[in-house]
């Protein structure tokens, strides 16, 4: 398995170094004070509302131009003011392809680090762990998650110990297609957790039932995956124009419609939406500026785009 030895502070300075001989390209901005940031459950922490998922669009390998192109979605995903950056070893080689990206641009400071352990074999998981600061070329993840529920008992047990190490700033559990709610409802009430993920957008509701209020009450930061449904929901709505409506939302495009529904429910912290475009990633980060829909309008929204 793909490995590095440097740390984020190695990585800093190695991308300080190579911009002063022109080696990196433009250096990553730092975050504009006046995006879209929501707090992160009851720490009081704040990350911007929009992070990026890299399921499939990160996974291509050793391919070089591949890794370069997605190195580019990286920078203009910093440069609009992104933070969360979700990964998994369930996807393939995004971990690899990630700290590759992140070695070019010098590791922005703005990063929030998140991953998964995935695996049946409590053992594993440790290794699994071990691999991941690797592949991303971090010392400290903010969020480590236990993937679909699998094994959480001895998953959560184990990242305790590593959060209670100083190597993990949070732990959470995830889980997506509107399955195992019943599992992560149970787990919420009853274990000392900050995060959850989930799927949640305009179509898959079924999570504002029980579980975004749970994570109200419980103090829980929730990210929410499949914003797009993998795309499909933005084939769905792009055969129909945008409401003149859209704009009191907020929205310019269907992207910023769809994702503002999101991350306008008081309960979700961040959507992580996945791409392999530099140009779909700024219409992904233009939902970091200007106003939110209302509850009114959050209704209205949803009405819309369930009756295209």
């Amino acid at each position: 398995m793909y490995r590095t030895n440097f740390n984020r502070r190695q990585f800093i300075g190695l991308g300080a170094a190579a911009a002063a001989f022109g080696l990196a390209g433009v250096p990553v901005r730092a975050a504009a004070p006046d995006i879209l940031m929501k707090t992160v459950g009851k720490t009081g922490a704040r990350i911007p509302a929009i992070g990026m998922g890299t399921w499939i669009t990160f996974n291509v390998g050793e391919d070089q131009r591949l890794r370069d192109q997605r190195t580019e979605v990286l920078r203009r995903f910093f440069e609009m003011g992104g933070g969360m950056i979700d990964s998994s070893p369930m996807y393939g080689s995004s971990e690899a392809v990630v700290g590759y990206g992140l070695r070019k641009l010098g590791v922005p400071e703005g990063l929030f680090s998140a991953t998964k352990v995935w695996t049946p074999v409590t053992a594993h998981g440790k290794e699994q762990i071990d691999d991941s600061f690797g592949l991303w070329g971090v010392d400290t993840f903010d969020l480590f998650q236990v993937h679909n529920l699998l094994n959480w008992e001895d998953h959560l047990e184990t990242l305790r110990a590593e959060k209670a190490a100083g190597r993990i700033r949070y732990i959470g559990i995830t889980t997506s297609h509107g399955m195992r709610h019943d599992g992560m409802e149970k787990i919420m009430s009853s274990e000392d957790i900050d995060f959850v993920q989930l799927t949640y957008n305009a179509v898959d509701r079924a999570a504002e039932s029980r579980l975004l209020p749970l994570a109200r009450e419980r103090g829980i930061a929730v990210i929410c995956n499949r914003p797009y449904r993998r795309g499909s929901l933005i084939d769905k709505v792009q055969n129909h124009p945008l409401p003149a409506w859209a704009a009191e939302a907020g929205a310019k495009n269907w992207p910023e419609f769809l994702l503002k529904f999101i991350v306008s429910h008081p309960a979700v912290t961040c959507a992580i939406p996945a791409t392999s475009k530099v140009e779909h990633m700024t219409e992904n980060m233009g939902v970091l500026k200007g106003p939110l829909p209302d509850p009114k309008m959050r209704r209205r929204m949803a009405d819309h785009v369930g009756n295209l």
